[in-house]
């Protein structure tokens, strides 16, 4: 277990800048990246880079993303205290402690068992209580849903069928839609029960989503 000590704090704010210098607005966004310990995700031998603006390999062909594409998602989303999100691709954990600091109610899914399995001893030594799904994100978590929020952490061929039905009327998701090596970000918002606005915002390039409503099937 990890210390955060007065020095990662200052980095922290220090990253808080270089985000808000860069276009996130929502305070409560950025007290969140504020809040949580990014230095934690990392090796002790790896401090200086978890605080750098920059995605870091974890292991598994997977990363833990950009702080400033963490904020950014986060911020489209229009997170409330009362929201129930689902989060596909959990990864380190870092975007999920991200999302419990404006909402109690993060359901989180990850296909790669080993990613899963590490993530989810982190929340217990941590003590954190997100609701945590290994399978196919891809397809969302139906026996769950409704979802006022949806967030995809990995690069989609395509918009999910899946997700989207999975969404309240006027519930949000956050998806990278492209190819495999380059995404734009989209906002989807479900405004009646047929009906959709999407928003497209600049490109990010993200690992692929995999997965049968992704660009594999699961081997599971």
């Amino acid at each position: 277990m990890q210390t955060d000590l007065y020095k990662h704090k200052g980095m922290r704010r220090a990253l808080v800048k270089q985000l808000r210098d860069k276009g996130i607005r929502d305070e409560r966004v950025l007290a969140a990246i504020e809040t949580v310990p990014r230095h934690f995700f990392f090796e002790k031998a790896f401090l200086e880079q978890a605080y750098q603006d920059k995605a870091f390999p974890i292991g598994e062909g997977q990363t833990i993303s950009q702080p400033y594409t963490v904020a950014f998602q986060t911020e489209l989303l229009r997170l409330q205290p009362t929201d129930k999100v689902l989060e596909i691709g959990t990864g380190s954990g870092y975007q999920c402690c991200v999302l419990l600091q404006l909402t109690p109610k993060v359901y989180t899914i990850e296909y790669n068992k080993p990613l899963y399995d590490k993530a989810v001893k982190f929340f217990r030594t941590y003590g954190l209580f997100p609701h945590t799904f290994h399978g196919d994100g891809s397809l969302g978590l139906p026996a769950h849903a409704p979802f006022d929020k949806i967030i995809v952490t990995a690069g989609a061929p395509g918009i999910p069928k899946t997700l989207v039905s999975q969404l309240n009327i006027g519930g949000i998701l956050v998806i990278p839609v492209g190819g495999e090596t380059s995404q734009k970000m989209l906002r989807i918002t479900r405004t009646s029960e047929n009906e959709f606005a999407q928003e497209v915002f600049t490109d990010f390039k993200f690992v692929p989503l995999l997965g049968k409503s992704g660009w594999d099937k699961p081997s599971f």
